[in-house]
């Protein structure tokens, strides 16, 4: 079964400094019909304007993940960490039993363009921590490059589910297959070109939703991230 999530449909939020697209219900965004696909609640594209940024705000119980895909985003939270997350990097806050943090363009001339990720962690009230590392063009290029999962394999950063992500960048005549175990579903987001997954040809900011599947297809030209995740 496939589930697809054309990007003209996502909801919008534009506030002059933000320009965000929202796969899923968020904020003043509300809708009944897409409330997010298995564990993954939030998969939002944003694109923040010179020397903007959304101030100190909380979270509790959740996976926050951060993929830029051009810019510098500059990150500081109540752990104590703050990081610049450029492109290439993955970086990962668990909020569980409560954390505060910022996130600003860290240039004042150059926009900052990237996804915002939501996962529901697999219980409540988990210690706050936070993750980052890097996956190089090179990695992803022609393969699925797993760069988040339960047990942080593979050199993966570590979240707190029964989820792989992996990311992929795919050259002309490139196509990639993998199998879907038994009691898992997918959702494939394509970020940059076109790509063709399982026979639907999407093109950036257009999502899919999988369930019910052996195996994955996919082929075309751009980047894309897989979600492979326990039900």
């Amino acid at each position: 079964m496939q589930t697809i999530r054309k990007s003209e449909d996502r909801g919008r939020a534009d506030f002059g400094w933000l320009d965000s697209r929202h796969s899923f219900s968020f904020g003043h965004y509300r809708d009944p019909e897409h409330m997010g696909f298995g564990p993954l609640r939030v998969i939002n594209e944003d694109r923040v304007a010179p020397g903007g940024g959304f101030p100190t705000h909380p979270h509790r119980d959740m996976e926050i993940v951060s993929y830029v895909l051009e810019g510098a985003l500059e990150h500081k939270d109540s752990l104590g960490t703050g990081s610049v997350i450029r492109p290439g990097d993955v970086q990962r806050m668990t909020a569980g039993t409560g954390v505060t943090h910022s996130e600003y363009n860290a240039s004042k001339t150059e926009p900052v363009h990237f996804l915002q990720i939501w996962i529901v962690p697999e219980r409540e009230g988990l210690p706050p921590g936070y993750e980052q590392k890097r996956f190089d063009t090179v990695e992803k290029r022609g393969r699925l490059r797993l760069v988040a999962s339960r047990d942080g394999r593979e050199g993966s950063i570590t979240i707190h589910r029964d989820a792989d992500i992996y990311a992929t960048v795919l050259g002309e005549g490139e196509n990639l297959w993998r199998p879907l175990a038994p009691g898992r579903i997918a959702w494939v987001q394509v970020v940059r070109g076109e790509i063709t997954v399982d026979g639907a040809r999407l093109s950036a900011g257009d999502g899919i939703g999988i369930s019910d599947a052996l195996e994955l297809r996919l082929a075309g030209r751009g980047e894309a991230l897989l979600f492979d995740m326990a039900v």
